[in-house]
């Protein structure tokens, strides 16, 4: 697979400096204009300021890009007719020469074969409330187990069932962690209610496990969770009612597949009048100040060895 990296992150990598992969997804179809290329080049700057140089990942023209440019990202963020690119839909993108906006798992392939070792995004997929009758299980689950990056989230995105997804995660072998918290965090609400067994106090912290894991397990990856800080989040009672609102519309209307996530957001912040969307955006700055730390403190693990 050919890669096109830009030249400031192949010379980051080469010269073992911190770098975070950032999916794109979130920038064509997770945020209204002009909300999305905002909230994107507002996260690359957040990375610069912690020390991280930003590899947004995506597709222009039929190639796979890595280090998207301001225009590449500002043509995503606009154009009617960018596709929403999972793993599997590299090839006939690569042959249609389609632009597209990369998937978790589609994003931590391309960081892979880059050699970066940390990912930020908002919040993974996961499995579905309706699992039972459908069988959807996001594909950035797989992708996250058999990736060797460190992926940061705001926990998976609110609808999914989260007690299932980490039953999922664990069942693939991820190792899960929350940043400085005890309990797993729900996207627009700080806290899904669901204690998990580690609580990661430090960057350092994690940069040394996950390096021991690579050590142990060089295919394999990690998750951390980072908790939405309190005065950004919504009220748990709210979060919960505007999910249950948007799944039965959902239902009611037939929407399935790739199209199901947009539609979730859209009604959901239709339903809290706006606020869903001022939590993403907290979310993901949030996530970013993290990601920079743990790529640093990942740089200088790898240094030490």
């Amino acid at each position: 697979m050919s890669i096109r990296i830009s030249d400031e992150v192949r010379q980051a990598i080469a010269e073992g400096k911190p770098v975070v992969a950032l999916e794109t997804t979130i920038v064509a179809h997770g945020m209204p204009e002009p909300t999305n290329i905002e909230t994107a080049l507002a996260v690359e700057g957040i990375l610069r300021d912690g020390g991280a140089i930003p590899a947004s990942v995506g597709l222009i023209e039929g190639d796979i890009v890595c280090g998207l440019s301001e225009a590449e990202l500002d043509r995503l963020a606009h154009d009617q007719h960018v596709v929403k690119a999972q793993e599997r839909d590299f090839g006939r993108a690569i042959r249609n020469r389609l632009s597209g906006a990369t998937t978790v798992g589609a994003t931590l392939l391309v960081a892979a074969r880059c050699g970066i070792e940390v990912h930020v995004t908002g919040g993974i997929g996961g499995v579905a409330p309706e699992v039972g009758m459908n069988l959807d299980i996001s594909a950035d689950l797989p992708a996250i187990a058999r990736s060797p990056l460190i992926t940061i989230a705001a926990g998976t995105k609110a609808f999914m069932d989260t007690a299932a997804t980490l039953e999922a995660m664990e069942t693939l072998g991820v190792p899960v962690g929350v940043w400085q918290a005890d309990e797993f965090p729900w996207f627009y609400s700080t806290s899904s209610g669901l204690k998990v067994e580690w609580r990661v106090e430090s960057a350092q912290e994690i940069a040394e496990i996950f390096r021991a894991e690579r050590d142990l397990r060089p295919g394999a990856g990690m998750f951390l969770g980072v908790p939405l800080l309190p005065p950004d989040a919504l009220p748990a009672a709210q979060t919960r009612a505007a999910i249950d609102t948007a799944l039965r519309r959902m239902r009611e209307q037939g929407i399935t597949g790739k199209a199901a996530t947009p539609f979730l957001l859209s009604t959901i912040f239709e339903e809290t009048g706006g606020a869903s969307l001022t939590a993403n955006v907290a979310l993901i700055k949030n996530n970013a100040r993290v990601g920079a730390q743990v790529a640093v403190a990942v740089a200088q693990s790898r240094l030490a060895i």
